[in-house]
């Protein structure tokens, strides 16, 4: 087939770097420098452990205090919490206890086998180099956090996913560094990889697929027995198929067709640390919602989520609460060297939507959190879907 993969993000370059290889003609569609892409400024980590939803029965008992406290780690983008009511009580439903579960059981399948995945897509495109596999942490301030997520674990556990629940002592041991005392234990999820350059992985699997088109797609329209991709200069491409990954601008580009999908933006933050590196895996202060990840020649902090805004600016304040939050565990950090802010595709139930649309039509956006982690299960996904594979009904766009 002609494929047009619109998007090139680590989604869309690992969906045209797959078809590529099975022989179709592929070509991929994204402009240029498109700023905030949640591909190179998330926290790096291949995240298998990551079955929980974002929605839940805990969340949702505490859903007002969340949204509406400047430094929480879930938060509303204010100036558009209006336009952000149907989203959230679609959340609201999700986080109900029997879909909460259904969900987690969606996504621990699609998680599993996740590092394999890339150790071979590394491997591919000659980026193996980048991946350190030392496990990942999450730590507890007190003794009684650490009881606390004793459930939470035995429920991961339940679900495949390894853990090794830690003490103060296990921890300090681990990891040196940190502040003796500041946390009375962690989880350990061991053997988890990461990237320590998310940019350079994508630039290595760009440089290992088919060519790409610098444009900005404006409209999505079927032609004949196919469909022409309008580009914002006026011209158009023809493909065959459209494979549709722009992350969260996926939906404004599909309303025109009738097809509506509960998209939103996650706002993610980060700060980076030039020539410091005082851990050696990712590390996640539980309490305070984001992850340290040692990276190439820095140290990056990363995390926090703020709904809605896909076309506003960054809010200074999540940047302000974020260096609040990272010297809480290093004090002594030098001024960030730079900082970051993303959008994340959010679909309320936290699981992506991935399958055909239309003839000739197949989405593959919405991962929240775990688009890095899946990209290379969902273009087995879609490498599936075009072959004329039955589709996930968790993920299936019919679902709404």
């Amino acid at each position: 087939m002609q494929i047009a993969v619109v998007g090139a993000g680590i989604i869309g370059l690992t969906i045209a770097h797959r078809l590529a290889d099975e022989g179709h003609g592929v070509i991929v569609i994204a402009r240029e420098g498109q700023p905030h892409c949640a591909s190179t400024g998330n926290a790096g980590t291949i995240a298998t452990y990551a079955v929980d939803p974002v929605g839940t029965p805990d969340v949702l008992r505490d859903l007002p205090r969340l949204l509406f406290n400047r430094d929480s780690p879930l938060a509303i983008h204010r100036p558009s919490a209006l336009g952000l009511v149907p989203w959230l009580l679609r959340f609201a439903r999700q986080s109900l206890p029997g879909r909460a579960q259904a969900n987690r059981q969606a996504l621990a399948g699609l998680l599993a086998g996740a590092d394999a995945d890339w150790r071979a897509l590394a491997a591919a495109v000659g980026g193996a180099d980048l991946l350190q596999d030392r496990g990942a942490l999450y730590a507890y301030d007190t003794p009684e956090a650490l009881a606390g997520a004793q459930a939470g674990m035995a429920r991961r556990r339940s679900l495949g996913v390894a853990v090794d629940m830690l003490g103060a002592e296990a921890l300090q041991a681990l990891e040196p560094a940190l502040p003796e005392g500041r946390f009375a234990g962690a989880a350990l999820f061991p053997g988890t990889i990461w990237l320590t350059d998310p940019a350079a992985m994508l630039t290595r699997i760009e440089a290992a697929g088919p060519e790409r088109l610098t444009a900005r797609v404006t409209a999505l329209e079927p032609v004949g027995a196919g469909w022409r991709i309008g580009l914002a200069t006026g011209e158009g491409v023809e493909a065959d198929t459209v494979v549709l990954a722009a992350g969260a601008w996926s939906a404004s580009l599909l309303r025109p067709l009738g097809i509506r999908i509960p998209l939103t933006a996650e706002r993610g933050y980060h700060l980076e640390f030039d020539g410091v590196a005082p851990l050696t895996r990712p590390f996640c202060p539980a309490s305070r919602g984001f992850y340290f990840t040692p990276m190439q020649g820095r140290l990056r902090a990363a995390g926090t989520v703020e709904l809605g805004g896909i076309d506003a600016p960054p809010s200074a304040h999540r940047w302000d609460r974020l260096e609040d939050a990272v010297r809480s565990v290093f004090p002594d950090l030098p001024p960030p060297s730079r900082r970051w802010m993303g959008l994340r595709p959010s679909i309320p139930d936290s699981l992506p939507v991935v399958g055909t649309a239309r003839k000739g039509l197949v989405l593959a956006f919405g991962h929240g959190h775990i688009g890095l982690t899946l990209a290379p299960k969902t273009a087995e996904l879609v490498s599936r879907a075009l072959a004329g594979g039955a589709p996930l009904p968790a993920l299936s766009p019919s679902r709404f």
